[in-house]
């Protein structure tokens, strides 16, 4: 009877091992986080009330900030979408590619597929791989044929999963493409797509004002798609046409199925919103909610996407096992093509916050944006003024999981983005509309350039005068105090280095 007994519970013992065994060995497939770079579209550095904005709150990205580490001197490599996607993909500063501009819908893929990306280096971690959101990096090798499989995009970069816009929500094709196909096409209504000449019939913004419920400022006045008039022309799929007022809601089922359906193994997630850039279209239950027109309603709208995208992390259990990066492609816009009360109803919110400038800048509104890193029980809610970039992402998230990348332009900052070094980059080189500026330390050099001061489409300042512009921030984050004269010498110090990383001469630039 004691044999039989130490045999049970020898047996018992062997079993309790077995399954802790398990477990253990099941923590450790699951030991890599997962990674979710949240990325908005024209979002200012004073969009966020945990940034300082005072008539608008946005509990949802203030908690990423509160409760993360929040950055001050966050940046985007330029001031413009394209090229700022670029970079944060690639690891390469976008005035590298003279291709790396913004784009129209109709655009060839303007990264190379033998080119070092994120997602391919996640692959190579062993990662699942999706991006859920605006694009706008081309797609195609030329003259795409929407009706077929379009190759080569996301897919062929390193995305396993891709849900995506071509370019802009105000740029046809208005369709959505589901890993290199039009969902919902039907094949008897085929698409159609011109930047050059519109197709015979098609009505347009220009043409026929009365078929639009939202008017045009600047170039938006071609392809009419639910009212709403385009840039570019577009004939065809009707049945694919998106919504743009459940745009948002679409864009989170599609990231919510995705961690569901994706938990078990690590997956990096690019969120790419599509908010706030125009045309500003809320769903009906966010307009009106702001108090300052569309351009509120969709931070607001954006801001409630973050949170049921966070409530989904934590339902599956997977908050605690998933740093999430957040920040904004380039800085606020209010007039950028379409008539829609961003000015007049702006009240005293500063979308710049206490910067100069805005998209399409070369001043500090341009690029510095709120860049937050947020991991729940790994990094410590603080805020930090390191010098931080979204070309960045590549060597740091390498470095996270352990795996060599292609660095080029990217600098390991993980440090940084876990909390544990405050030390940052030692400069930056800043791009708006293919002119550059050069941040290093708490200095800002602008060269002499060409062209006018004031962008008068977008009537945002451009940085631009026909001499140099040099900036302290700490003493001086508006840029009203131009040092330059007073400071020969630190002029020829920073000039040195920058053309050394831009392997150009300004001397002579007038």
């Amino acid at each position: 009877m004691k044999s039989i007994l130490k045999y049970i519970l020898l047996i018992s013992i062997v079993f309790t091992a077995c399954k802790e065994a398990k477990k253990v060995a099941k923590k450790e497939v699951n030991k890599k986080p997962n990674v979710v770079v949240i990325y908005l579209d024209d979002l200012g550095y004073g969009d966020l009330s945990a940034y300082g904005a005072t008539e608008i709150s946005t509990p949802n990205m203030d908690l990423l900030a509160n409760e993360g580490i929040k950055f001050t001197n966050g940046y985007a490599t330029s001031a413009t979408c394209t090229p700022s996607r670029y970079a944060l993909l690639t690891g390469v500063y976008p005035w590298r590619n003279a291709k790396a501009k913004i784009l129209p819908g109709s655009a060839p893929l303007i990264i190379s597929t033998e080119q070092e990306t994120v997602p391919k280096m996640f692959k190579r971690a062993g990662y699942q791989t999706s991006i859920v959101g605006k694009w706008h990096l081309g797609l195609g090798a030329g003259n795409v044929n929407w009706n077929a499989h379009i190759s080569p995009g996301p897919n062929e970069l390193g995305f396993d999963d891709a849900y995506i816009l071509a370019a802009t929500q105000d740029r046809v094709p208005t369709v959505y493409i589901d890993n290199g196909y039009v969902d919902g096409l039907d094949p008897k209504d085929p698409i159609s797509v011109s930047y050059k000449k519109n197709f015979e019939g098609e009505p347009t913004g220009k043409d026929n004002p009365e078929l639009t419920t939202m008017k045009w400022h600047h170039g938006h006045n071609n392809s009419i798609v639910n009212g709403i008039p385009r840039i570019g022309y577009m004939k065809g799929g009707e049945a694919a046409k998106w919504s743009d007022v459940d745009m948002a809601d679409h864009f989170l089922k599609k990231a919510k199925n995705y961690v569901k359906s994706h938990k078990d193994k690590p997956f990096f997630l690019y969120y790419a919103l599509q908010q706030p850039h125009v045309p500003r279209t809320p769903h009906p239950r966010f307009v009106g909610k702001s108090g300052m027109g569309p351009r509120g309603d969709v931070i607001l709208e954006a801001d409630y996407m973050i949170g049921e995208f966070m409530k989904t992390l934590e339902e599956e259990g997977i908050l605690e096992n998933t740093l999430i990066i957040f920040s904004s492609d380039n800085g606020p816009v209010l007039q950028d093509g379409y008539y829609d009360d961003a000015i007049e109803k702006l009240g005293k919110h500063t979308p710049a916050g206490k910067l100069r400038g805005g998209k399409y800048s070369l001043f500090d509104a341009g690029t510095r944006v709120p860049f937050m890193t947020y991991w729940k029980g790994t990094i410590q809610p603080g805020v930090s003024d390191a010098l931080v970039c979204q070309v960045d992402l590549l060597a740091s998230l390498a470095d996270l999981v352990n795996v060599t990348a292609d660095k080029k332009d990217s600098q390991n900052m993980m440090a940084e983005f876990l909390g544990k070094s405050k030390k940052g980059r030692d400069n930056i080189v800043l791009e708006a509309n293919s002119k550059t500026a050069f941040r290093t330390g708490d200095w800002v050099l602008i060269p002499p350039y060409k062209g006018s001061p004031m962008s008068w489409k977008s009537m945002v300042e451009s940085g631009i005068l026909d001499k140099f512009q040099l900036y302290n921030l700490k003493d001086d984050a508006g840029q009203t105090n131009n040092l330059a004269e007073k400071n020969p010498e630190k002029v020829k110090e920073l000039l040195a280095e920058f053309e050394a990383i831009r392997g150009k001469d300004y001397s002579n630039i007038k």
